[in-house]
């Protein structure tokens, strides 16, 4: 049990570090820092995009509009970050 916990804490820091390669992608791309006719930065905006915009989407549809500001990728890391901790204080030291 305690192996399966293991694989999903990853899984939790692996999809946190994709989410924020997102939005820091997101962000060199609305300044023209980067190219998206750049076939590689296309091809990586396009995984991240596909990774992370099923779990963004349902919280941007809750959230009410902000004046262009997204803040559904905080909302998510937090919502993140509390299943780690729940999993580390309460499920992890009750599993043999």
């Amino acid at each position: 049990m305690r192996a399966l916990l293991d694989v999903v804490l990853l899984a939790l820091q692996l999809y946190t570090w994709l989410l924020i390669a997102s939005a820091i992608l997101s962000w060199l791309i609305a300044f023209n820092v980067v190219n998206t006719r750049n076939s590689v930065v296309s091809a990586i905006w396009d995984f991240l995009f596909r990774v992370t915009e099923p779990l963004l989407r349902p919280i941007r549809n809750l959230l009410p509009y902000m004046g262009g500001i997204d803040i559904s990728p905080i909302i998510l890391l937090l919502i993140i970050f509390l299943i780690e901790r729940v999993i580390v204080l309460y499920l992890y030291p009750n599993v043999f």
